[in-house]
């Protein structure tokens, strides 16, 4: 899906209504990224996500000048544990925006709904693996029945869902090593689009010099889709980081599901994506694992 660093400091005394508006704005605007990405299928993906950076640095910055938070940004600039930690979560947010893409354009939108299905169950595994969190009986069972519905849809395709589980891994590889960055997550997010500008630019130079891009050669329509990239791109982020400040992080951890579920729905009643009864059955036992999951967060949190 998109790039939604976790929440870094969520109020104590419960969920505020503007935390929940800012919060549910973001997820229904990622919900509806599919259709605005499938309108751009003649587009390559290596360009789409070229795009999503060069113009949302611009409106990255912007957010932190009204924000009065270039202060963090020019001192991240100076850290080079910062920079190198900062070239790990740039690389693996593009590797995500172009899986996400190519799965969209090429009509897989189901890959891209299973991978972020999947993806807290992932994070909980990671969790243990790493930093040595454990896993109580019914995260277990949760797993196990994500790990049901994986092996139907290997033995239905009689392949592993590789685009699904490449979205699984970037995307939690990616929130993994987030945390590790000590600045706020616009802050965050501006230097990684930085970071990603030069080889952003040099795809673009590539592609205008291979006679291959689209933007101001295609349709004026589709060549500002590509410009408004990066309002879509860091819009919904900006929406994200301020509602996870006013709610619980279990709130936010629910509301999750909002933009895969969204994204199911269009693949199958938008896009008519084949939805066979294995895939359905498949599909069953992850969400059976998120609702054992989600069950058993909100027993810890009371």
């Amino acid at each position: 899906m998109e790039s939604r660093p976790a929440p870094s400091h969520a109020p104590q005394d419960g969920d505020s209504l503007s935390g929940f508006l800012y919060a549910f704005s973001a997820y229904l605007l990622w919900g509806f990224l599919p259709l605005y990405m499938k309108a751009l299928d003649q587009v390559s993906p290596v360009e789409v996500v070229a795009h999503r950076v060069i113009w949302a640095l611009p409106v990255a910055l912007i957010v932190l000048a009204l924000t009065r938070r270039t202060a963090d940004l020019r001192a991240a600039l100076r850290n080079p544990a910062m920079l190198g930690m900062t070239l790990v979560t740039a690389a693996l947010i593009s590797l995500n925006w172009g899986l996400y893409v190519w799965a969209i354009v090429s009509g897989r939108a189901l890959d891209a709904a299973l991978g972020y299905y999947i993806n807290p169950l992932f994070s909980i595994l990671l969790g243990a693996a790493l930093l040595g969190e454990r896993l109580r009986g019914l995260q277990w069972i949760a797993i196990f029945s994500a790990a049901i519905g994986v092996a139907i849809l290997t033995v239905e395709a009689g392949r592993l869902p590789l685009l699904a589980l490449g979205l699984t891994l970037t995307w939690g590889l990616y929130a993994y090593f987030k945390k590790s960055l000590p600045i706020g997550p616009n802050q965050g997010f501006t230097l990684e689009v930085m970071v990603l500008m030069l080889p952003a630019l040099a795809v673009i130079g590539w592609l205008a010099a291979s006679g291959q891009m689209q933007f101001l050669h295609g349709p004026g329509w589709q060549s500002g889709m590509l410009f408004f990239l990066g309002l879509v791109t860091a819009g919904p982020l900006i929406l994200y980081a301020n509602g996870a400040k006013r709610l619980r992080l279990t709130t936010i951890a629910i509301m999750q599901y909002i933009a895969p579920t969204m994204i199911f729905l269009t693949a199958v009643f938008v896009f008519d994506e084949p939805f066979s009864r294995q895939k359905l059955i498949a599909f069953g036992f992850i969400w059976l694992g998120l609702v054992i999951y989600s069950t058993s967060m909100l027993r810890r949190r009371r």
